[in-house]
């Protein structure tokens, strides 16, 4: 029997109170019907014995102390899912925006999903292209990892997104579908993702939910699970390979952080709930690979640390719980570099296991270590330069100086192009060509002789060419 309960206790901003009211569960969904025929929606946030607090998602103007009818509905929110949902753009709850129509669901999912079994996980191997080659190479990014962007105010993350989802593909041919939950964004930017995904084509494997910056926070909070909720179906029920990129979530946590502070909870780090690691965990721990399944949830979660400082709680809680991250360097978005990716501060710690001979190249772990340890040593030759000047350094550091400029101008700076992976390591050596053989010392002498020694052969070729094609000096 649904009970129907006549009248508030109180009313404090979005949330309400209500007293006498036994049997509520935590998470409940409610429905609040007003004395002009509308109804709004609530979920149960606090429950102290018979008393409960609830949060309106549309906010508690025009709200009544008096005639408010409240009903609870027993369950938690919930999420339609369909094969349809491809294609479709919605909003932070799950309802479609696109104008579309309906979805017509073959089931209904709990948006706070279930804990995978360790025992069923399967360690994650193969790896997802994206195209860009400091990811690709670098920190690539395995199915069924999470692999955040660490970005800042203002720089170009929302461009990678996008890039990300137009080039994103897996090398073995098996379905593949993208998630994309956008959250606390405004309206423009919510239309440049839009125009986005439909004008190269991309929108016809992207299931698009969009949270906008005067949308309700609690409306913020649930995205992300709705997102997850939908990766959640499309893998393990109808078997596909399934990319989630969340951004920003910068804007959740600070949603969370607003959220328990109007329920009177004791702050902790920068005014954060003290759960908030354990909340964070609740939705990066939904990806990864059942056991008997074959598809797979990917996770990339997009954050900008306030005031670029990787040590606030928000990256420092997300590097805890994920496996990498990727971070974007302002000084190189300020050159004009893009996509401005800080090599040496990133890394992907499962990517040793999906790379390499039968997923990527036999040479891609050596030639990623080589390029790291190199790139390193650009840092220490940089370092010297600007003390003594660059036409004082040796001439090993000279050139080290020159792979620097060339390897971020050429190899992280490649824009909005998609690479193969072939063309990816084929740069790489290209680059190391560059530098004398006995520089290279995380190489054995079979990938050197394999792929070294044929790029270096091209590079001298080429500038040969260039040295040829310049006209003669004109004699006086």
């Amino acid at each position: 029997m649904i009970l129907e309960h006549i009248g508030l206790s109180q009313i404090n901003g979005s949330l309400v109170v209500l007293d006498d009211v036994p049997g509520v569960s935590y998470d409940e969904v409610v429905e609040l019907r007003l004395d002009n025929g509308t109804t709004r929606t609530g979920r149960v946030v606090m429950v102290e014995e018979n008393r409960c607090v609830i949060q309106v998602f549309e906010g508690s103007s025009g709200l009544s102390l008096v005639n408010t009818r409240t009903v609870f509905t027993g369950h938690p929110m919930m999420m339609d899912l369909s094969p349809e949902l491809q294609g479709r753009i919605l909003d932070g709850l799950g309802r479609p925006i696109d104008g579309q129509g309906d979805i017509y669901p073959v089931a209904r999912r709990d948006v706070n999903g279930a804990p995978i079994n360790p025992v069923s996980r399967v360690y994650p191997r193969n790896y997802i292209h994206t195209g860009i080659s400091s990811i690709d190479c670098l920190t690539t990014l395995i199915r069924g990892q999470k692999l955040p962007i660490f970005s800042g105010s203002g720089m170009r993350h929302n461009e990678l997104a996008v890039q990300i989802v137009q080039q994103a593909s897996v090398s073995d041919g098996s379905d593949f579908a993208i998630v994309f939950a956008a959250m606390g964004v405004k309206n423009d930017v919510a239309e440049y993702f839009r125009d986005s995904f439909v004008s190269t084509g991309a929108m016809d494997r992207v299931v698009m939910l969009l949270n906008l910056a005067n949308d309700p926070i609690i409306e913020r909070i649930i995205t992300p699970r709705a997102a997850l909720t939908v990766a959640e179906y499309l893998a393990f029920d109808l078997g596909k390979n399934v990319l989630v990129i969340l951004t920003d979530m910068t804007s959740y946590c600070e949603a969370l952080r607003e959220f328990s502070s109007s329920k009177g909870e004791i702050p902790a780090r920068k005014g954060f709930p003290g759960y908030l690691y354990s909340d964070l965990a609740s939705l990066y721990e939904r990806a990864g690979i059942i056991k008997g399944s074959t598809g797979s949830v990917t996770q990339i979660p997009i954050l900008t640390m306030p005031g670029d400082d990787i040590t606030h709680p928000i990256p420092d809680l997300t590097g805890y719980i994920t496996e990498g991250q990727i971070v974007l360097d302002r000084a190189m978005d300020a050159t004009g570099i893009y996509p401005p990716v800080a090599v040496l501060p990133s890394l992907s710690r499962l990517m040793k296991d999906g790379i390499g001979a039968g997923y990527t190249r036999d040479d891609h772990v050596t030639l990623a270590n080589q390029l790291f340890a190199c790139y390193a040593k650009v840092q220490d030759a940089k370092a010297l330069a600007s003390v003594i000047g660059e036409e004082e350094l040796s001439e090993s550091d000279k050139l080290l100086m020159q792979f620097g400029r060339e390897f971020e101008h050429r190899f992280i700076g490649q824009g909005n192009t998609n690479r193969t992976m072939e063309e990816t390591l084929d740069l790489g050596w290209e680059l190391l060509a560059g530098l004398p053989r006995a520089a290279l010392d995380r190489c054995d002498d079979q990938p050197l002789d394999t792929y070294y020694e044929p790029a270096r052969k091209r590079r001298q070729q080429r500038q040969q060419a260039l040295l040829n094609a310049q006209p003669a000096p004109q004699a006086k």
